[in-house]
């Protein structure tokens, strides 16, 4: 999907096929189509009141960061490290982040994108300044696969090896934060791909702590 595409919204589409239905008997459903519309406008509101942050010094940083986690990159570095230096529970650890990773790519990257198929957001129209932006990705918008990543590894690995907890998941919250701020996401793509990540990394480090003590 191009950058000059126009918006769509996922929460739009699916307010829009809720709304073909007659009113009188579908109440229930038109109620959520309302809130849908409702999610929409909220989503573009913040996505352009991110655009809109006067926030010079952080434009490289952050665009530097959005393009290192690119293919997981820094979660895998950081697998690598554990397991180099962090003994058996390092490597327990790395091996149930990376795990968490390939979980939350299969099912991210592949049936919800297919699903939510959303247009990527067109940075030129909101003003995102030119000095943030990365390469717009060619997949579809919702959800975001970076967040879903960082989020699975940061959870999972914390699980594991919990004194690393704040500075991981800091580190993980700002990579899915760059996403919003470089252009390429709106903060609901970010939200659903977080919380995703987030749900997955915990059922993997559980399943992962459950084969360890067997």
């Amino acid at each position: 999907m191009s950058s000059g595409a126009p918006v769509d919204p996922v929460e739009e589409r699916l307010a829009r096929r809720l709304d073909a239905l007659s009113p009188e008997t579908h109440p229930v459903i038109h109620r959520s189509a309302g809130m849908l519309h409702a999610l929409g406008r909220l989503d573009l509101a913040a996505y352009t009141a991110v655009a809109r942050m006067s926030t010079p010094v952080l434009d490289v940083p952050l665009r530097r960061l959005s393009h290192f986690a690119n293919f997981s990159k820094p979660w895998f570095l950081t697998a690598a490290g554990l397991a180099l230096l962090g003994g058996p529970t390092g490597r327990r650890a790395a091996v149930t982040g990376v795990a968490a990773i390939g979980a939350a790519s299969l099912l991210v990257n592949q049936p919800m994108k297919m699903l939510g198929d959303r247009r990527r957001p067109d940075r030129a129209t909101h003003d995102v300044p030119a000095e943030r932006w990365v390469s717009m990705p060619t997949s579809t918008s919702f959800p975001s696969g970076h967040s879903a990543s960082a989020l699975a590894f940061a959870v999972a690995v914390s699980d594991v090896v919990p004194a690393i907890r704040v500075p991981l998941g800091a580190v993980a919250g700002t990579v899915a934060f760059s996403r919003v701020y470089t252009g390429v996401h709106y903060p609901g793509d970010v939200i659903v791909g977080a919380v995703t990540g987030a749900l997955l990394g915990r059922l993997v480090s559980r399943v992962g702590g459950r084969l360890a003590r067997r």
